[in-house]
């Protein structure tokens, strides 16, 4: 292998993003006040609102997550797709978990009758 096949081959590879510490600290800073209100919310009786207040909570600590421990904040659109196809694909499951459950109606116990 010739300098110029190395130097080529060099020139090919996805350049790597260095990142400050000081970004890695504030985003771990983030996310432990993010931690904290989690704690403070959930001692808080919102009624059904409690679980919206932590999905939100927790789709915020995923996104930053994502977006710098990951490195996905650095990726082109394609990955992107990649990183957001799951979380449109959830999305869809829950809202039609929830679409359906108010016409269950109330469900009672099924009875089992043994017969001799």
């Amino acid at each position: 292998m010739s300098h110029s096949d190395s130097a080529d081959h060099a020139q090919h590879e996805a350049p790597g993003h260095v990142v400050p510490l000081a970004v890695f600290n504030r985003v771990l800073i983030a996310l432990l006040v993010l931690t904290f209100l989690t704690v403070v919310i959930s001692r808080i009786d919102l009624g059904a609102w409690n679980i919206v207040g932590a999905m939100v909570i927790a789709s915020i600590k995923a996104s930053l997550v994502i977006a710098f421990f990951m490195h996905g904040k650095y990726e082109n659109r394609i990955i992107w797709a990649y990183i957001i196809l799951p979380f449109v694909l959830l999305a869809i499951l829950i809202g039609g978990v929830f679409t359906d459950d108010p016409f269950r109606g109330d469900l009672q116990p099924m009875q089992v009758v043994i017969t001799k």
